[in-house]
């Protein structure tokens, strides 16, 4: 009875674990809960089911481009621990990421080091003396 043309569960096995979307897109962000999101905000009357693993992948990238600048800027800082402030220095020293997230105030990030040529001495005065 439980093989041929019943209205059972055919040959999917007993009971298998089901596989998220965001394990079938092979990433890592939850496509689940952003399609919650997406639908919760009213941002749109319908949406496709691509968006959410689209913006998944979108949000995903940008978080580990930025997590690998900001490991850099700890590294060479020498530490192993990624805080605000190495946050601060990978955004501001990367032209695209300063570009998208400029506007954006890291708290306890500070600022980039930078001292105004007119403040600094004067070449000619430190030779002659």
């Amino acid at each position: 009875m439980s093989g041929g043309k019943g209205k059972g569960k055919g040959g999917r096995g007993k009971g298998g674990k089901s596989t998220t979307s965001s394990a079938k897109a092979g990433l890592q962000f939850p496509v689940g809960r952003i399609g919650r999101y997406l639908k919760q905000g009213k941002y749109a009357t319908r949406m496709g089911a691509g968006a959410p693993v689209y913006l998944a992948a979108v949000l995903e990238y940008l978080c580990a481009e930025i997590l690998e600048l900001a490991g850099n800027a700890a590294r060479d800082n020498k530490k192993s621990r990624i805080v605000p402030r190495h946050l601060t220095l990978a955004i501001k020293n990367d032209e695209e990421l300063n570009k998208l997230l400029g506007g954006v105030t890291i708290a306890s990030g500070g600022v980039l080091p930078n001292i105004h040529a007119v403040l600094l001495p004067k070449k000619t005065a430190a030779k002659s003396s």
